[in-house]
């Protein structure tokens, strides 16, 4: 017999991870050179989201892969941020370098959707930010940098205050 109400325990901070979605950003083949040969393996980079403003990635490696892309949500589950939005976009400007990979990221103004491409492009569509630019300045072709680096931007934001003026006495 099961025990009922035992909470999250083990499983992050937040209730319900059945309405994250699940895409794969980067798989590749990789092969390591033993003493018999070549080993193959399956290298996976993976993004979780439930478009309301959590998100997170991982990277795994498997024999086959469906275990390597499973690997990799496992590990984006345990790394999930909440990212705050403000009137349906960020607060400010943010430009991050991560090695080679250097991304910069604006608030929109409503309407003009997510501008962005590549690996940038997943993950905000997957934080579920409505107005958004996004660009990866450097020549960096590597996908796991790029996300790297927007994950380091998204963490860079500032939460944004709501500051009431009050009168001060003179």
């Amino acid at each position: 017999m099961a025990r009922e109400g035992r909470g999250n325990k083990g499983r992050g901070n937040f209730k319900s991870e059945t309405d994250l979605e699940q895409r794969i950003i980067d798989l590749a083949r990789v092969t390591r050179v033993m003493a018999g040969g070549k080993r193959m393996r399956f290298r996976a980079c993976v993004a979780l989201g439930d478009k309301k403003g959590r998100i997170g990635w991982g990277i795994a490696k498997g024999a086959d892969v469906t275990i390597a892309v499973n690997k990799a949500a496992t590990k984006a589950r345990k790394r999930l941020i909440k990212v705050d939005f403000v009137k349906q976009t960020i607060p400010h400007e943010v430009l991050v370098k991560f090695k080679a990979a250097k991304v910069l990221l604006k608030p929109a103004r409503p309407g003009t959707g997510i501008i962005a491409g590549g690996a940038v492009r997943t993950i905000l569509e997957l934080l579920g930010i409505p107005n958004i630019y996004g660009k990866i300045l450097s020549r960096s072709t590597n996908k796991v940098n790029n996300v790297q680096a927007v994950f380091k931007a998204l963490q860079s934001l500032k939460r944004a205050v709501k500051v009431e003026r009050t009168e001060e006495p003179f």
